[in-house]
């Protein structure tokens, strides 16, 4: 009778590991099933994140949806980094010009290893439409924000703007204004790189060394000063306006109090002027911690550097100053219309004391609603024909300037909200390309990419780690038996 029922128990045993041996293998063979017929029908991913950080955003698509040129987008040497190349097939399905095609070698592109530098261990992606060529590198799809330590993806904003470079007609020129620069280059690299990336060309230039606004320019670039320009420049920007030459103007309040009659000069064609003083703002909701200097202001949707957008845009000015419009029998007489982007709350103040050290309102303060720290100014100086004048009154807000955030963090101004946006629409706006005009995408992740070790270990655990579990547990229900 023993005999009989250990032989029903060792054949049960048996079943029940030839079972689960089966039940292993089935699972294995399943995994490599659906992961062969997923590769093969290559559908499209399922973006579960908040952001929407591997999705094609928004913005991208009105950008290219209605692209009419062919655009191939080639990927050499990017195998080891497969999120590139499904986000780079992502193209392909919002726009049928778009294409994409990996590259295992330079055979029928043997000219980039000339041209490009690229060898046969570079990777790069080569965006081409006609004649028109954009490289990029790996570098190229991240950048690292050594003030916050994040490393910052960016790989959408680097194939969509080399599309839009190598797609558009005519690049719109930008000059900036130099000779009188209180910024130095340094602190507007992030600015012109961003400017770059948008499909502009951006050169400085000095006036009196070229004897004019060059003709070809779109728009003139301005930026706080640290002296008065010269007579000659004057007239150089004042029949640069009458011509219907456009103008960004980024100017911190004039604390230093230096005679810039010349320079009034150009403004008093829009009827502007630049404050000496300083804004704070007492609203504690609208600045950054306690810091009344640090404005937090927003562009209003509807505006004309926002007409294209659901929401307005958020700033954070540094220390601005305030501009100050003249009335609007003043503003008829020049021809100018005026429209305000950007204001202080009703609780801000104005100071011209910059020797007080408080943050609080003093007596020697004034109060200041709803200041105006954002403008432009239209002046018609044809029938058909306008110049126009996009303002702010700080400048501090658009440069690599770190602004401390806590005792162990601080950003560039420029990255503190939308402060980029702001300039880079409103110079879409001036340019007038306004399918332009977008919430740019800001991607703040690390992609992980592993190395063949780490697979196989992501492997073992994935297959070694359950059936280990099994064997234990056969092993422990083989020794509880027979201790019965």
């Amino acid at each position: 009778m023993k005999e009989k029922i250990s032989e029903i128990l060792r054949k049960k045993c048996l079943r029940n590991v030839s079972l689960t041996i089966l039940l292993v293998a089935i699972i294995i063979c399943l995994y490599f099933i659906i992961n062969i017929g997923i590769e093969m029908l290559n559908p499209t991913d399922i973006d579960m994140t908040k952001d929407k950080n591997y999705s094609i955003s928004q913005q991208t698509k009105d950008k290219l949806t209605n692209l009419d040129k062919e655009v191939t987008i080639y990927l050499y040497k990017f195998e080891n980094y497969q999120y590139v190349v499904d986000f780079a097939n992502k193209y392909t399905k919002i726009n049928d010009h778009i294409k994409a095609e990996n590259l295992e070698n330079l055979n029928s592109k043997s000219e980039w290893k000339t041209e490009y530098g690229l060898s046969d261990s570079t990777p790069a992606i080569i965006v081409s439409s006609g004649d028109n060529e954009k490289v990029l590198y790996e570098y190229d799809l991240i950048t690292y924000d050594y003030t916050s330590g994040r490393q910052i993806d960016i790989t959408e904003e680097a194939i969509t703007n080399a599309i839009v470079n190598v797609t558009i007609d005519e690049k719109p020129k930008l000059y900036l204004l130099t000779g009188h620069n209180q910024y130095s280059d340094e602190y507007l690299y992030s600015m012109q790189s961003a400017l770059l990336s948008e499909g502009n060309e951006f050169e400085t230039v000095d006036l009196l060394s070229k004897g004019k606004v060059p003709d070809d320019c779109d728009v003139l670039i301005i930026t706080t000063l640290k002296e008065d320009i010269t007579q000659a420049e004057k007239d150089y920007i004042i029949d640069y306006i009458k011509n219907g030459g456009d103008i960004l103007l980024l100017s911190d309040p004039n604390i230093n109090k230096l005679e810039l009659p010349n320079f009034q000069k150009v403004l008093d064609e829009y009827g502007i002027s630049i404050s000496e003083g300083i804004l704070l703002e007492g609203d504690s909701s609208r600045r950054i911690a306690n810091y009344p200097n640090m404005i937090l202001t927003n562009i209003g949707s509807g505006t004309s550097i926002t007409r294209n957008l659901e929401t307005g845009i958020n700033l954070c000015l540094v220390t601005p100053g305030k501009i100050d419009i003249q009335d609007q029998e003043k503003l008829e007489e020049l021809n100018v219309t005026s429209e305000i982007l950007a204001t202080v709350s009703d609780k801000a103040f104005y100071r011209t004391d910059m020797d007080i050290e408080t943050y609080s309102k003093t007596d020697d303060d004034e109060d200041s609603p709803n200041a105006v720290v954002g403008a432009i100014l239209t002046k018609q100086v044809e029938d058909d024909n306008n110049s126009k004048l996009l303002v702010f009154s700080n400048n501090v807000f658009a440069t690599n300037a770190p602004i401390q955030i806590n005792t162990q963090y601080y950003m560039y101004a420029i990255d503190l909200y939308n402060n980029q946006d702001a300039i880079l629409n409103s110079l879409s706006y001036l340019t007038e390309r306004e399918d332009t005009i977008t919430i740019r995408k800001d991607i703040e992740i690390v992609n992980y990419a592993v190395s063949e070790s780490q697979h196989q270990i992501i492997l073992t655990i994935i297959f070694g780690l359950p059936i280990f579990i099994i064997i234990v547990g056969i092993i422990v229900w083989q020794v509880r038996r027979r201790k019965k």
